[in-house]
């Protein structure tokens, strides 16, 4: 029998994506898309094990005040539940269970900060990157247009080239720790996704083309394995034709929808 899909969405502390990214789980076909706050999995009211895809949405988590996301990833790595295993074992027991990790926005600076991304040689919970201001030192609203690496392990972006989708965030702008991170990224295919050029389709640090003014255009990284996705723009709104700010004049682009599709493709490959 063909594993079911069970996506968990994490909300709480200013996370505010929670209901499309379950929304665009649910139109992708997973079996279970729950939104659960983080309180009732600290509570052991809810486990982690119990699902194989574990969604991390966008927000505004603890207002950004203390640095996107810094607050939150100190409570998944002190946490531990009434079950007596701190939420990080949990984390990692997940990872090793095959399951997939997604990151969108917040939720993309959430795992650059427990370390979960982009764990080069295989060193999870070792912050190798870190997300700071956008150069324009404002809020960036906007579509762009994402160019996929082919060549990456990542599974949620098998088969695509391209991608058209909206940011909005304050702090997108991709910090390697040293210049051995950002090549090592390059290296072994862990750049998912890049900000691109919309005349040439090609990587660009150009504003406001790459709205943050990441190195390389990084918009998204992905773990060795693949299994673990992080990404600044929101896939999960781009759901419907109607989404695309051009489709009254018949644009459309390949949607965000088609990351979640990837996902249960590949869980569904899977033996339960």
């Amino acid at each position: 029998m063909l594993s079911s899909v069970r996506a968990l969405v994490i909300t709480g502390y200013g996370a505010n994506c929670e209901v499309e990214c379950a929304h665009a789980a649910s139109l992708a076909g997973a079996d279970k898309a729950d939104i659960v706050h983080f309180a009732d999995i600290v509570e052991s009211r809810v486990r982690i094990g119990d699902y194989n895809f574990l969604i991390f949405p966008g927000g505004f988590l603890d207002g950004d005040d203390l640095g996107a996301a810094q607050a939150a990833a100190q409570r998944w790595k002190h946490a531990t539940p009434k079950s007596g295993e701190p939420l990080v074992k949990q984390l990692l027991a997940f990872i090793d269970s095959g399951g997939l990790i997604l990151g969108i926005c917040n939720g993309f600076q959430l795992l650059v900060k427990l370390g979960l991304l982009p764990a080069l040689d295989g060193r999870y919970l070792e912050r190798q990157v870190s997300l700071a201001h956008n150069a324009s030192a404002r809020y960036e609203d906007r579509w762009c247009l994402l160019k996929v690496n082919e060549k990456s392990p990542c599974i949620f972006t098998k088969g695509l080239s391209s991608l058209y989708i909206p940011v909005r965030h304050g702090e997108g702008n991709l910090v390697p720790g040293d210049q051995r991170i950002l090549d090592g990224l390059a290296e072994h295919e862990l750049i998912v996704v890049q900000y691109a050029h919309p005349e040439s389709g090609a990587p660009t640090e150009e504003y406001p083309h790459n709205p943050n003014g990441s190195p390389r255009g990084i918009a998204g990284l992905c773990d060795p394995s693949g299994r673990i996705f992080g990404l600044m723009p929101h896939p999960e709104a781009y759901n419907h034709p109607t989404n695309h700010p051009g489709w009254t004049r018949g644009e459309q682009a390949t949607p965000g929808l088609s990351i979640f599709e990837n996902a249960l493709r590949y869980l569904r490959g899977k033996r339960a």
